[in-house]
């Protein structure tokens, strides 16, 4: 049991080392057209929403990851995931994405900042839920850590994973893992 929640403790640090990278990188895209002052508040401001829905969106995945069937979609999008990661992270093949940066105002930084958090961050809620399965106060860590990761070191994990390209493969390890047992759990019970 201790061994189980220990493994699981590592593999969702592991997912959120890798998941979160792609957010902290939108968000200094976005805030880098800014002056200082106003990049301090669009990190606070559009974050301290993106948090707000990451909570929810966390709560939600938890409950209905405890439904037949939804567990073998969500194993399946993971395993979509692992296949992005392989050629973005891993092989780091990722294409240049056209993100319209609107400086013309603060409000709408902070909302772009928002937007790309609310659909960058199922990946990785999804992964934390899935790794978690029943053990909440790990589910609570590993939305704690993305959100810390994703505010503060974001930036300079994606370094690492850049530099030390073993971590990208151990993160994409871990979220395979994920993916596997959420599919697996959910056909023994529909098959049995």
């Amino acid at each position: 049991m201790l061994t189980e929640q220990i493994f699981i403790f590592f593999q969702i640090i592991l997912i959120d080392l890798v998941l979160a990278g792609d957010n902290a990188i939108i968000i200094g895209m976005v805030a880098s057209q800014f002056p200082v002052e106003q990049r301090k508040k669009i990190i606070f401001w559009g974050i301290g929403v993106a948090v707000v829905f990451r909570i929810f969106f966390t709560l939600i995945t938890a409950y209905l990851l405890q439904i037949s069937g939804l567990k073998l979609i969500g194993g399946i999008l993971l395993l979509y995931v692992c296949y992005k990661l392989y050629f973005d992270v891993v092989k780091q093949n990722k294409k240049k994405e056209d993100i319209k940066i609107n400086n013309s105002s603060l409000f709408k930084a902070i909302f772009t900042v928002i937007l790309a958090d609310i659909t960058m961050s199922l990946d990785n809620v999804l992964g934390v839920a899935g790794a978690a399965r029943d053990h909440y106060y790990l589910l609570i860590f590993g939305l704690a850590l993305s959100i810390i990761l994703m505010a503060f070191a974001a930036t300079l994990v994606s370094g690492w994973i850049k530099k030390y390209r073993w971590i990208g493969w151990v993160g994409l390890l871990a979220v395979l893992l994920v993916a596997i047992e959420l599919i697996y759990s959910d056909i023994k019970v529909l098959l049995f």
